[in-house]
């Protein structure tokens, strides 16, 4: 534990440092056997969540042999594994959800079974994220003896400390040894490993984290005060602790018991993590990883703090009214368009998932009624689902947590008006505008985001909550995604953004190509912003000694019209423009496109082109091909006006 060395803001370590009284048991929903509340759950849900688990009765826990997990070295493909993987951990979760509506051991068998196959897996981690070194090459295989704690071995972690209490005492009605399995593979696979190891996610001196700090975090967490642990492994737990820390960092007396040093270790790593994690954000809250990755940075941020604060009785309270919290907590509601879009970016989909419980409760627990009002609404209109996004399946926790307030949501009054605000991230660069009509962003910062695209300057515009200019995401995780040859991929090239190819240039990936002199007006009916994009073209500017490309975007309220400008000193520009609908040429030169109309000077039509959609994780964004509009720039001067 070494905050002192780096100049970070320790709210949430100092903090755990002044905690000094007893441990408060961490029960965020009834165990199963709370017969009256789980009766009182709305019927519908109750039919809903026993009719889900029928369907996984005798269900074939498959084995994940070593060739597949080879699989991903060799070839690169990651689903064929993670279909294996996350199938098995998705069908014990429906498997118990139903057990504990119905309460009659009918699922007991097949739940006890999941709980083996996945004890008895070689290791927890993704084949993708097996190294022990950040970025660094993955090893073929696992090496059994020493675990590695990724995003997905944590969430294992979680998920059977949260089957054991909910389960606990329908487990030890068949056998005492369904909890010890449990139980020695939470202490061998995950805390151990935390409090012995050192892993990149938990942050050191100034090194960059991104979601995987907090998300990790909260599940290691939640494995730590869900599991109802025997005192006998609090004993086990705590001698290696103790020769790992010694006392003096813990700041506890020499006669403290086994449970409290165990638990007071994990208090102030998990702690110092979350500072670590939060040094990375600016005040302004913005996630520069997109909407998604906010179900797994700062949802999970607050999955951690409501830990953190339920287990010391409050003493961490403060710290949901930081304003830089609170302001993590917003950007859910200021990057959303309408219904299930969302502006995006880098490795963000514009379809983030919808809405529900976990924004809810953040939004209370940081006094935002509008992000509550936002989080009900949404989950009314994704009609209640319980799974809201593509990764939430296999934790149980989020399930759990839904379940019991899928009735407050669905009930709430949300007939209010949610009004979208205009904002400015300067952290990142984020433009985000709106009018009766219209909703723009346009992306300026740099080219070092986490899950980084080259999209400085780019621009996304939706009409009616219908997407015009559109930022397209990313494909399926494969092994190139995460590697050196990243930018081989079409989807992260300014190409294939809403961007031009200068000189037959595209940007660069790198901190140092950036928008420069970038200027913004949120006040008055004409909001706009306006950048210098020379330096993210670095051989165009080899080619063009004293480039430039400046590039300004205005949203004109009362007209509901958006107008983008670029001048440059090159010759040679091609602009490029995504859409969602094919672009229609008309009569008068214009564009039709969807909604909207488009006219354009100091260009000519090159090209519309198809943009075929074949990737699976492309389709659930994008229910048809796409489409590139290219424009030859015939002078210094382009402008674009849609309306």
């Amino acid at each position: 534990m070494n905050l002192q060395t780096v100049s970070i803001e320790k709210h949430f370590y100092e903090t755990a440092k002044s905690f000094h009284g007893s441990y408060c048991p961490f029960q965020p929903f009834p165990k199963t056997s709370e017969r009256k509340v789980y009766e009182a759950l709305p019927t519908v849900l109750k039919e809903h969540l026993v009719q889900t688990g029928e369907a996984k009765l005798g269900y074939k826990f498959p084995v994940i042999r070593a060739t597949d997990y080879m699989r991903f070295k060799r070839d690169g493909d990651r689903a064929a594994f993670e279909a294996l993987y996350f199938g098995k951990r998705n069908a014990l979760n429906d498997l118990i959800q139903a057990e504990c509506v119905e309460h009659q051991g009918r699922f007991l068998d097949d739940i006890i079974n999941g709980i083996y196959s996945i004890c008895e897996e070689s290791a927890w981690q993704l084949p993708a994220h097996n190294s022990y070194i950040r970025d660094t090459p993955q090893f073929i295989l696992p090496d059994v003896t020493r675990p590695v704690m990724d995003l997905f071995a944590c969430e294992t972690g979680a998920l059977l400390a949260c089957a054991a209490y909910l389960l606990e005492e329908a487990f030890n009605a068949v056998s005492p040894f369904v909890l010890t399995c449990i139980e020695d593979n939470l202490k061998r696979r995950i805390l151990l490993p935390y409090l012995t190891a050192h892993f990149w996610w938990m942050g050191h001196d100034d090194e960059p984290m991104c979601n995987w700090t907090v998300w990790c975090t909260q599940n290691v967490l939640l494995t730590t005060f869900l599991m109802p642990w025997s005192e006998e492994m609090s004993s086990k737990l705590a001698a290696p602790v103790r020769a790992f820390t010694g006392d003096a960092p813990l700041f506890l007396p020499e006669n403290t018991s086994d449970t409290v040093v165990t638990l007071q270790a994990i208090l102030h790593k998990a702690a110092e993590s979350c500072d670590y994690f939060l040094k990375d954000y600016g005040n302004d809250g913005c996630c520069e990883e997109g909407a998604q990755y906010y179900r797994h940075a700062g949802l999970c941020l607050y999955g951690a703090m409501t830990v953190l604060n339920t287990v010391t009785g409050g003493h961490f309270a403060s710290l949901f009214q930081w304003d830089k919290v609170k302001n993590i907590a917003a950007y859910i509601l200021n990057v959303h368009v309408d219904d299930k879009y969302y502006f995006n970016f880098a490795d963000c989909s514009p379809i983030a998932g919808r809405a529900g419980v976990r924004e809810y409760l953040f939004g209370r627990a940081t006094g935002q009624e509008d992000l509550c009002l936002f989080a009900a609404k949404d989950f009314q209109a994704g009609q209640g689902q319980l799974i809201t996004d593509e990764v939430n399946g296999e934790n149980l926790f989020y399930r759990m947590q839904t379940v019991f307030y899928y009735e407050e949501l669905m009930h709430r009054d949300t007939s209010a008006t949610l009004p979208h605000r205009d904002v400015y991230y300067p952290s990142v660069g984020l433009f985000l505008v709106h009018s009766a009509t219209m909703h723009l962003a346009v992306k300026a910062g740099d080219n070092a985001d986490s899950h980084n695209h080259n999209d400085t300057g780019s621009v996304t515009l939706y009409k009616n909550g219908h997407p015009i200019l559109v930022d397209i995401g990313v494909e399926t995780y494969t092994q190139k995604t995460f590697s050196p040859r990243r930018y081989e991929i079409w989807t992260m090239q300014s190409g294939y953004h809403n961007l031009p190819a200068i000189c037959g240039t595209d940007q660069k990936d790198g901190e140092e190509y950036r928008a420069g002199n970038v200027v913004t007006e949120l006040t008055g009916t004409e909001p706009s912003i306006s950048m210098e994009l020379a330096a993210a073209y670095p051989d165009a500017g080899a080619v063009v000694p004293g480039l430039t490309y400046s590039r300004k975007v205005t949203l004109k309220k009362p007209s509901n019209t958006v107008v983008l400008e670029d001048h440059t000193n090159a010759q040679d520009v091609i602009l490029n423009f995504i859409t969602y609908e094919k672009p229609v040429i008309l009569s008068d030169g214009k564009l039709s496109i969807g909604e909207s109309s488009a006219s354009f000077e100091g260009a000519d039509l090159l090209a519309i082109e198809t943009l075929p959609i074949t990737d699976a994780r492309l389709k659930t964004a994008w229910d048809h091909d796409l489409y590139r509009i290219r424009l030859k720039m015939s002078g210094t001067d382009f402008q674009l006006t849609v309306k």
